[in-house]
């Protein structure tokens, strides 16, 4: 008896609820189907389905062996797909997701260089400041940059970022430096209008505290608000990660470090685990070493 085969042929009769069907989807006699069900009874030595003329039922002891069953064939299918794809050669599209801004200025590049690596890869982004759904869209890479909710996706950490008060040399030079949070009040806000933006602003890890901004200028995108910043108008609130560049040229500085919220992680993210294809697998690994390295998000 082939036993491998003999769990998937009980596995799609129970699924499906019948012999004759089963023997169809798997392109086998409806005999032959009875007979691997029947020679691994024989060899367990428990039934496993009880069979009327109108229906098979999995007893006690097949509802256990049929779960444990289809956990060790869809671990023999991922060690499978795992091993195959060590050898592949990444081919087809590949769509990858990030925000906005760390699309454009970290994503972007790092794709560019992969597809120079791999030119049968052809790449597909998605740059939007909402939650995408990998699965519904068809995405095969996302970086997400926050804390992840329980999903069964894989993720691996590759950095994280800091909400940051920030504002140009020579607006600190002209109105002052604020010590504490609480001294924001005399000092000219610039604030997007994103769903995702509040104006009551939160400081600190373990004391907390908080301070409801009244600020002078909306923007519609965080481009606005760091141009303006940028320009020395006022103080801005962002993600680290949005002003890497300025912060690196001496264009923009930070206040209040002492003050900021915990970090939030970085995280590059795909649905596939190991059954990912090669294209993905090589594309994760090349991400996640270039994020990692990268001393804007880390």
């Amino acid at each position: 008896m082939d036993r491998l085969h003999a769990m998937k042929v009980f596995v799609r009769v129970a699924e499906v609820g019948g012999f004759a069907e089963a023997a169809r989807q798997m392109n086998m006699s409806p005999p032959a189907v009875t007979r691997a069900v029947s020679a691994l009874e024989d060899f367990i030595g428990a039934r496993l389905l009880t069979r009327t003329t109108r229906s098979v039922q999995l007893t006690e002891a097949g509802q256990r062996y049929f779960e444990d069953s289809k956990r060790i064939l869809t671990d023999i299918d991922e060690a499978d797909a795992s091993a195959a794809g060590v050898f592949a050669k990444p081919t087809g599209t590949l769509t990858v997701t990030a925000s906005v801004m760390f699309g454009q200025i970290y994503v972007l590049p790092i794709v560019t260089d992969f597809l120079d690596d791999f030119p049968e890869v052809t790449a597909r982004l998605l740059f939007v400041d909402r939650v995408t759904n990998l699965i519904d869209e068809g995405i095969d890479v996302a970086i997400r940059i926050g804390h992840l909710p329980d999903s069964s996706y894989s993720a691996i950490k590759v950095g994280t970022v800091r909400r940051v008060m920030c504002g140009s040399p020579d607006y600190f030079e002209t109105v002052g430096v604020p010590r504490e949070p609480s001294e924001l009040a005399g000092h000219r806000i610039i604030s997007s209008t994103s769903a995702y933006t509040s104006l009551d602003w939160r400081f600190g890890q373990t004391d907390k505290s908080s301070v409801q901004v009244k600020p002078a200028l909306f923007c519609s995108s965080y481009e606005g608000v760091i141009s303006a910043a940028r320009q020395g108008w006022g103080l801005a609130r962002v993600l680290s990660y949005q002003i890497g560049p300025d912060l690196l040229d001496g264009k923009l500085l930070t206040v209040l470090e002492d003050f900021e919220e915990e970090p939030y992680p970085v995280h590059v993210v795909h649905p596939e685990g190991r059954k990912a294809s090669a294209k993905v697998r090589s594309f994760v690994d090349f991400a996640a070493e270039r994020l990692r390295a990268n001393r804007l998000i880390n």
